[in-house]
């Protein structure tokens, strides 16, 4: 078979890595997006070092296209990086499982962590289709991090609990993480340990959303920091998840939740949905004055593509979010009691 695509791989390959070579000293321990290929040219694939492990993600290709896609990527970064140890293929539309979360295209044995900002993440890159931990909210890990002193902080949708662990390790009262999957909360723990944080300070409850926000809401439990970092859509049999149409209804969900003058985190990755109206939508549920939109927290240049390397639009204008993913920090005023 014939791929045209090939020489031209080659060369993006070559220029997006030529960016990010200043965040690849050796020896390699973070976690880094070495090409986006839905904003730099190549939507069929994506590349992610942890570690020392490449990570290459093909999408809306399958079979020997997606094979010989990941071979020939993988021979391309493995010949500009020749300290690379591993390299693990995840085929995002193939239909098998297997396949979708991932194998080993080089090498023996994936990073099992990685280390950002002096904090280990424990990390499982063949345990699902992602690879167990999100580059793309970083500077939110920071931010937690610089923030959670002395606080009590609920991070729900926590999926491997990174978000969590970054406000413990900044000195979290206490951690409260929420997700459906109790696999992945599991690397959440392995996390704490692995920094020598208290596990008695942090709680990882596997349970559906709706179930765990009712649960904390009868109790009346409150916090400085809540976290909502939901999927763009999801169904479950006790809740909708649509982030480009109905993301109000969730933080109102939350509200409840956070004290006042506390900070309510909201992470939205809907593609279609534009910057412009995801503020709007923030704006017009603090209409009474309860709820004002703080700051905005950017995306990591090597996830969005630098200005050398960016092509063409996305579908929705993130501005003035600086990408898709849009990370908004917002100020809650509780209503007084009446």
């Amino acid at each position: 078979m014939n791929y045209d695509w090939e020489p031209s791989l080659i060369g993006l390959i070559e220029s997006t890595l030529q960016q990010r070579l200043p965040l690849l000293a050796e020896p390699h321990n973070g976690a880094v997006r070495l090409l986006n290929g839905f904003t730099e040219g190549f939507p069929a694939l994506a590349a992610d070092l942890y570690g020392r492990t490449l990570v290459l993600f093909t999408h809306k290709v399958t079979g020997a296209e997606s094979e010989t896609l990941l071979q020939t990527a993988c021979g391309v970064y493995t010949s500009l990086l020749p300290w690379l140890a591993c390299a693990v293929g995840k085929q995002r539309s193939a239909e098998a499982a297997a396949l979708k979360s991932g194998k080993v295209l080089f090498g023996k044995n994936p990073a099992p962590l990685i280390i950002e900002n002096g904090i280990e993440y424990s990390i499982d890159l063949l345990m699902n289709q992602d690879a167990s931990f999100y580059i793309d909210t970083r500077n939110l890990r920071t931010w937690l991090t610089q923030n959670s002193q002395g606080n009590d902080v609920l991070n729900t949708f926590a999926y491997t609990g990174s978000l969590g662990v970054a406000a413990l390790a900044g000195g979290a009262k206490r951690v409260v993480q929420l997700d459906r999957n109790g696999r992945f909360l599991d690397l959440a723990a392995r996390s704490a340990a692995a920094n020598r944080l208290d596990l008695g300070r942090m709680k990882c409850s596997a349970v559906d959303f709706f179930v765990g926000v009712g649960q904390l809401k009868q109790r009346r439990e409150e916090f400085d920091i809540v976290v909502l970092d939901p999927p763009y859509f999801s169904i479950t049999e006790k809740g909708r998840v649509d982030l480009a149409t109905e993301s109000g209804r969730l933080i109102n969900k939350v509200r409840p939740l956070v004290r006042d003058g506390g900070k309510l985190v909201v992470v939205n990755n809907a593609l279609f949905l534009s910057g412009r109206d995801f503020t709007a939508s923030l704006e017009a549920l603090g209409k009474g004055g309860y709820l004002t939109l703080e700051e905005r927290i950017d995306i990591p240049q090597d996830f969005t593509g630098y200005e050398d390397t960016r092509q063409g639009t996305l579908p929705a204008d993130p501005a003035p979010f600086n990408h898709s993913t849009k990370i908004a920090v917002l100020s809650v005023k509780r209503k007084p009691a009446v």
